[in-house]
């Protein structure tokens, strides 16, 4: 069972949302003090992700009534005994959270972590305990994704807050903690996509599209989208794709065969669908890799031909936030942003906070790539 912590309490309004396939209602409510290594956040912005509404619509088992929201930035009001990497007034960016000290994190994996789905979809610290309540005290499940940026304060931990620029827009990095950072690490972290290869992205959201841009920053030469939305295709051609396909239109693997005379070296699949899946697989060349980043629901089977992978040595890759150790490449992105090459504002639209299930409603039916909500 989940405990609020006793500290001094601030007041905060957050989004709640409280039954499975529910609205996010702006409620008031308090939030705690940061306790050892915890950093206490005032949210300036936070994106909206698929993973936001994945949980709302309890794809996961994450518990309920819950403060969600999973890239959020913002400004250090208070750090906890111990911390060390970030100050008051440091301007930073929140990522996911992991343990540090499993055999994956020490390795340098910390987004596969073993302890990952507690931490981050646990409902609370890993101890159980929770910082926010409503106004009538009652729990608050948070600390999703080490954070619950949707709200005006989050606690979050020294583990997965990143000291980013003052000289950067705060308000638009907040989706580097997440969606950005998915699509780009899985080309550059691990996928490691080289330059002269050929990479198709399967879905062109902010993921898929963020894989894009990245792909041209490896210096691919042959950057493939594969989407059903004309406009998407369209904005991919900007941001670096040399060819487009709609699947809708036509057979996508016929198509990247085609334009690649056998096959593509990488593919990345961003849309959790099983067919869609199947389709970046037979998609690859020889030893080529395909990279799977869509989240389905949990149990979700997929198909392919067992021989079509044997034989010519194609990899399937499971892939977790880009593989990425934030501290290091969540300020590497900002670099390329700042220089002009990695221009992931294009994908985004700002709303109001009071305006999350607009901005909800938006990017599910594609009118916005990545929204992102001003606190």
């Amino acid at each position: 069972m989940s405990t609020i912590d006793t500290t001094e309490r601030r007041p905060i309004k957050a989004a709640v949302v409280r039954e499975k396939g529910g609205e996010f209602l702006i409620e008031d409510g308090t939030i705690g003090a940061p306790g050892p290594r915890e950093v206490l956040v005032r949210v300036v912005a936070t994106g909206v992700c698929h993973t936001d509404m994945i949980i709302r619509d309890q794809y996961y088992p994450s518990p309920l009534p819950a403060v969600l929201g999973h890239e959020g930035s913002g400004v250090v009001e208070a750090v906890g005994a111990g911390v060390r990497g970030v100050e008051p007034g440091d301007h930073v960016v929140m990522t996911f959270m992991s343990c540090g000290y499993c055999v994956q994190c020490e390795q340098g994996h910390p987004a596969h972590c073993e302890n990952f789905f507690g931490l981050n979809f646990g409902g609370g610290r890993g101890d159980g305990s929770t910082a926010t309540c409503d106004a009538h005290g009652h729990v608050l499940h948070d600390h999703f994704f080490g954070q619950s940026s949707f709200g005006t304060l989050a606690i979050a931990h020294e583990r997965n807050v990143v000291k980013v620029s003052k000289d950067a827009p705060l308000e638009l990095l907040g989706p580097l903690g997440c969606g950005i950072q998915t699509g780009a690490g899985a080309v550059l972290n691990a996928l490691q996509v080289k330059a002269g290869s050929s990479f198709a992205a399967f879905g062109s959201g902010a993921v898929g599209l963020s894989a894009v841009m990245a792909a041209r920053v490896a210096g691919a030469t042959t950057i493939i989208a594969v989407d059903v939305t004309p406009s998407r295709l369209e904005l991919a051609k900007e941001l670096g794709a040399t060819h487009v396909v709609n699947s809708r239109e036509t057979d996508a693997v016929a198509a990247i065969n085609e334009i690649t005379g056998g096959g593509v070296n990488f593919t990345l699949e961003s849309s959790g669908r099983p067919e869609v899946l199947r389709q970046a697989i037979d998609a690859l060349s020889i030893r080529g890799t395909c990279g799977i980043v869509g989240a389905p629901k949990l149990g979700t089977e997929a198909a392919f031909d067992v021989n079509d992978v044997m034989v010519p040595g194609k990899r399937i890759m499971g892939i977790v936030e880009g593989d990425s150790v934030p501290q290091l490449f969540i300020p590497q992105l900002v670099d390329l942003y700042v220089q002009g090459r990695f221009p992931f504002d294009k994908l985004v639209g700002f709303y109001a906070f009071d305006q999350i299930n607009e901005a909800i409603a938006d990017s599910e039916s594609g009118k916005t790539i990545k929204p992102i909500l001003q606190l």
